[in-house]
């Protein structure tokens, strides 16, 4: 392991420790509810681990189903004032939020790489990415408008208003720890709607820090409260029958989307879901290799492979599947594995060790069908949920890597002949979330696109997630839009007023 590993000098790890102390030590770890820090009723704490090492990193609250109440009751109490706050006041605690955020990246990075695992460089990515949503709804929270007009028959006029949904709750997933936080809790609060957030119990730390921001940014109490949970079903559940709850959003796997969306059903909630995922790579015969094998890295590799927007399974022309495979294969070789607090590290850690189990039948499945592995497909030894990055070659049609999410850095490239046969690949799935596509061809390009069953398609590069563009999917990956001007849309109701002549 240590050939591969990255290894930080004694003097660099020492003072690299005690800076992590004093991360971690300047973040609230209790409840926030109703603006103020609290304990849980029952005094419980849970323990956030450090995923390159295994080792607890700190504890925090462990609420119970009491504080979920208490935190819907402030939401509730506080929903009427935050919707008659003027929108100009909405909007600048999001830019002065925006800016402590941008002012606070390296110590909100290293945060984020320590109860997360991703490395340094891809924690500031996120920091930069979660800023913007709080930037971008700044400037929407003073374009949410109506329309006047006559009705058809000339007697009377129809006016419409847009109203704020009223109390939200989020459930936020661990992958992109803060970024899921901001592009929900933007939106709410630039459409006047407060919320009870529930972070992932592994990452719970970025969500902590971001309402301390957003507490300093003069955001008022109650507006948003946060409850941190070992059990999250236990706490969410009757937050979703209370009839004070009006709307749910929720990013994570569909399996606990599809329980989510039941339990809402009671109460008729709002609902936003972004559900998993298997993103589709194209590569046509006629694509810039080089291009396409710089759009792999990051299509597949960005936080470590655990995205919902990850490039799941790799479908090229036979023409061109063996060069593809070798060059994808040569890049990844050169990639360093360790702990993300080392600068010099790529890729770091998995989320945990059932997430590198699942890993690892997944390229035993797939070398077992036939498949070629190019590189690595095993397990690291040592501490902490390390997985090589890995290439598989000639993935049969029928092994569970095409099917299922991988969430983690492990590439299987499969072949197609023609267009028709790509674009049945690419949809023979339950997911539709997202698709990424290269071709010199425009014709095809346009062709292609529309043929997708996906609600978002990376054309000739790896990357689509923008917060001024709406992030979304279809089929078993969900509904509703976050970002863009459709993601504030998530958070107002329309009303409309007849008016007789």
């Amino acid at each position: 392991m240590s050939a591969q590993r990255t290894s930080e000098e004694s003097a660099t790890a020492a003072t690299a420790s005690a800076e992590e102390r004093a991360v971690i030590e300047g973040i609230p770890r209790e409840l926030y509810v109703g603006g103020r820090w609290r304990p849980a009723s029952g005094g419980g704490t849970l323990a956030v681990e450090d995923p390159s090492t295994g080792e607890r990193l700190t504890e925090v609250a462990d609420a119970q189903v009491d504080d979920a109440l208490a935190a819907l009751a402030a939401a509730a109490e506080t929903q009427a004032r935050w919707a008659a706050t003027a929108p100009r006041e909405r909007g600048d605690i999001l830019r002065r939020a925006y800016e402590a955020i941008v002012a606070r990246t390296e110590e909100l990075a290293l945060l984020m790489t320590l109860e997360m695992g991703k490395a340094l460089a891809e924690s500031r990515a996120e920091i930069a990415y979660a800023a913007e949503f709080f930037r971008w709804f700044s400037e929407e929270a003073v374009r949410v408008h109506g329309r006047y007009m006559v009705n058809t028959t000339g007697s009377g006029r129809i006016l419409t208003m847009r109203q704020p949904v009223g109390p939200c709750v989020f459930v936020t997933p661990w992958n992109f720890p803060m970024a899921m936080g901001t592009r929900k809790i933007a939106p709410a609060i630039a459409a006047g709607c407060t919320m009870v957030v529930k972070p992932a119990q592994q990452t719970p730390l970025s969500m902590l820090a971001l309402a301390q921001i957003l507490e300093r940014a003069g955001l008022p109490g109650g507006v948003l409260n946060v409850i941190t949970a070992r059990h999250s079903g236990e706490v969410i559940e009757p937050l979703l029958k209370d009839p004070r709850t009006r709307k749910l959003s929720f990013t994570g796997s569909t399996e606990v989307g599809r329980r989510l969306i039941e339990q809402s059903a009671e109460q008729v909630l709002r609902v936003s879901m972004e559900l998993g995922g298997n993103a589709p790579f194209l590569v046509f015969e006629d694509a810039d290799l080089d291009a396409a094998v710089d759009g792999a890295m990051v299509a597949k590799l960005r936080n470590v492979g655990e995205a919902c927007t990850a490039a799941n399974r790799f479908h090229v022309h036979d023409s061109v599947a063996d060069e593809f495979a070798r060059r994808l294969a040569e890049r990844m070789r050169s990639l360093r594995v360790g702990r993300g607090t080392d600068p010099r590290t790529d890729v770091g850690p998995l989320i945990d060790e059932n997430q590198r189990t699942k890993v690892a039948d997944l390229v035993a499945d797939a070398a077992g069908r036939g498949a070629r592995v190019l590189l690595g497909g095993e397990r690291l030894d040592g501490r902490g949920y390390f997985f090589a990055p890995t290439v598989l070659a000639d993935v049969s049609a029928d092994a569970r890597v095409l099917a299922e999410e991988i969430f983690g850095p492990v590439a299987p490239v499969a072949r197609f002949s023609s267009e028709e046969d790509a674009v049945q690949a690419a949809n023979r799935t339950q997911y539709g979330l997202v698709a990424y596509l290269y071709t010199r061809d425009l014709g095809r390009a346009f062709r292609v696109c529309e043929a997708l069953e996906t609600g978002m398609v990376g054309l000739n590069q790896g990357v689509v997630s923008n917060p001024a563009a709406p992030f979304g999917g279809v089929k078993h990956s969900g509904f509703g839009r976050e970002g863009g001007f459709e993601g504030i849309a998530e958070y107002l109701e329309t009303k409309y007023v007849a008016m007789s002549w």
